[in-house]
């Protein structure tokens, strides 16, 4: 699901602080919200599912099933001399993820 409270907040905060000009503040607030919201400021440095090609919303099987299909597809062992320090790289990038995920699902939700 695509992020929108950025927008939100934004729009209101910037009619709030431009009072003076509410539709120009809340203009420039949309346009600042909409930033945050598209990850302009890689506020979220890693996104474990973007790695393995799926969404947040992925089932436990889909995850397994990338992860397989990426590390068969990348294997150092199937990598030539020159490649191969990428593929081990790549593995282990997909690993990581992996594990990321993993933790993130085990993990009791608070409320």
């Amino acid at each position: 699901m695509k992020r929108w409270y950025g927008k939100l907040l934004g729009f209101f905060a910037g009619a709030a602080l431009l009072r003076s000009n509410p539709p120009l503040g809340a203009l420039i607030g949309l346009l600042i919200g909409h930033a945050f919201d598209s990850d302009w400021f890689k506020l979220r440095r890693d996104n474990p599912y973007g790695v393995l090609g799926l969404t947040d919303e992925a089932s436990d099987a889909e995850i397994d099933l990338a992860r397989r299909r990426l590390l068969a597809r990348h294997h150092p062992d199937r990598a030539s001399n020159e490649t191969r320090r990428e593929a081990e790289r790549r593995v282990r990038e997909i690993n990581t993820a992996y594990d990321r995920i993993r933790t993130l699902r085990d993990r009791p939700r608070r409320r």
